[in-house]
């Protein structure tokens, strides 16, 4: 049965509120819609989603917390001494999947439950990312806040050589917008539209990127929390519909030189309620003191947070002048050069927009640094200063330096430094988190440093 065939077939599921699911609520849809495994998914520190697969007779034990693992096997989670961990889905984040499995008793479905990371005894893991998220944003709520996220994640699609492993080469030669014949990737596009609309997700556009093989697709914002489990979710779904088609998914941020690399533009909004608190009609730029204030915390931190949300050797690679990335700190009404915009909607659908995440990154911890600066931000009144609405692209070094323009660090290990300072951030993070996320990125950068790369051959082989 295809995706569209699925469509129709779900639509009594996708009409159900998810959001208020229970437990019996899962095992009750399992049955009647013949759910034979389910995949009990979480996100280790660096942003990669595992799972544990369990067949139809443990959902009741999965469902009340029983499932153990051995957490000493996953990046930053417990050592080998202490390595049994518990998975305690969360019921609202059921899902089924469009596509069926092969059992003794014919084909069954596929069912997904994100889950949170418990220490044996049922207490909170320290390093789990999602209750990292959870933590803060009860923070928030306490405060009266509930941040809104929605994220434009872009992605490349390329070729497979002969043997099946992934090369850089694209199948198409569409620019923005482009349409076929020249975006050869727009089948595969509407597939991967389709499968998440099928397990629940709004998709507001799908549309192929600047650069050849390049692709985004939007889907509507929500609560934090939901925003990364989608996130999750959408990159294991892109990268299985491209598996389907022959072809290689990846959210590598540059993976071509010379060409855009791919981002993930986060639109970020207060609410209280049903009222977007960064709105104020009477107001300058119609942004309240509120607003303003969470704009200065992102600029304050943004030297230590790209480090999370921009967390690979490669993403300082897309982070450089002329390729639309953001380089320099400040914020905009208008043009997209700085780092923050505000794009031109008031009212509910105030919000700014943070511009240089990329979609490699942990989108859980991603999220935490930036509710952290935001709220810190709220917390000490920082001021963003007046909007640059000029081109900071075609600005002088000058120039910038009057306007008081600062830019972000241009390597990992420069980001690493000014985290590891970050007092505000680390205890957003907690210690578990943050030292383990460290650690592990000085090692990636310092096995970059003692690899010789084809650059420098090239370069320097037949010279000296």
């Amino acid at each position: 049965m295809d995706v569209m065939d699925r469509l129709e077939d779900m639509s009594d599921l996708r009409g159900r509120s998810v959001s208020a699911l229970n437990r019996d609520d899962v095992l009750r849809i399992c049955k009647d819609e013949r759910v034979r495994f389910m995949r009990l998914q979480f996100t280790d520190l660096m942003g990669c989603i595992k799972n544990v697969e369990i067949p139809y007779s443990q959902f009741e034990k999965a469902l009340d917390g029983q499932i153990l693992f051995d957490g000493s096997s996953i990046e930053g989670f417990a050592r080998i001494e202490e390595s049994d961990m518990l998975l305690q889905p969360d019921p609202k984040t059921f899902a089924i999947f469009p596509w069926s499995t092969k059992d003794g008793r014919g084909r069954g479905r596929v069912g997904r439950l994100i889950c949170d990371i418990m220490n044996p005894d049922s207490t909170p893991f320290a390093g789990c990312p999602r209750t990292s998220l959870k933590r803060l944003v009860e923070r928030a709520a306490k405060l009266g806040y509930n941040m809104m996220a929605g994220p434009e994640a872009e992605f490349f699609l390329f070729t497979k050589d002969s043997q099946g492993n992934a090369t850089t080469i694209t199948h198409d030669s569409g620019g923005y917008f482009d349409l076929a014949p020249v975006d050869l990737g727009e089948d595969c596009r509407r597939e991967i539209v389709n499968v998440l609309e099928v397990m629940g997700f709004e998709v507001e556009a799908a549309h192929h990127e600047v650069a050849s093989g390049q692709h985004e697709i939007d889907f509507k914002y929500t609560d934090a929390v939901s925003t990364a489990d989608n996130l999750s979710t959408f990159r294991f779904v892109v990268r299985k519909v491209a598996q389907d088609f022959g072809l290689h998914a990846t959210f590598m941020p540059k993976p071509l030189a010379g060409q855009n690399g791919s981002g993930m533009h986060c639109h970020l909004s207060l609410f209280t309620g049903e009222d977007n608190v960064f709105f104020d009609s009477s107001a300058d730029y119609e942004l309240s003191p509120t607003a303003l204030s969470f704009i200065g915390g992102l600029i304050h931190h943004a030297k230590a947070m790209v480090a999370i949300t921009n967390p690979l050797v490669n993403s300082y690679k897309r982070l450089v002048p002329g390729y639309e990335a953001p380089t320099h700190i400040t914020w905009s009404e208008k043009n997209r050069s700085p780092m923050l915009r505000v794009p031109a909607r008031r009212g509910i659908g105030t919000r700014v927009e943070l511009r240089m995440p990329d979609p490699a990154c942990n989108p859980y911890i991603a999220l935490v640094v930036m509710l952290a600066s935001g709220l810190d931000g709220i917390d000490k009144g920082f001021d963003p200063g007046p909007p640059v609405n000029k081109n900071i692209y075609t600005m002088s070094h000058r120039e910038r330096r009057r306007l008081k323009i600062d830019s972000l660090p241009s390597d990992l290990n420069s980001a690493l430094n000014l985290l590891s300072k970050d007092e505000i951030l680390k205890e957003a993070l907690g210690d578990h988190i943050f030292d383990h996320f460290i650690a592990a990125k000085r090692t990636e950068w310092q096995e970059f440093l003692a690899e010789v790369h084809p650059w420098e051959v090239d370069r320097y082989l037949t010279t000296y």
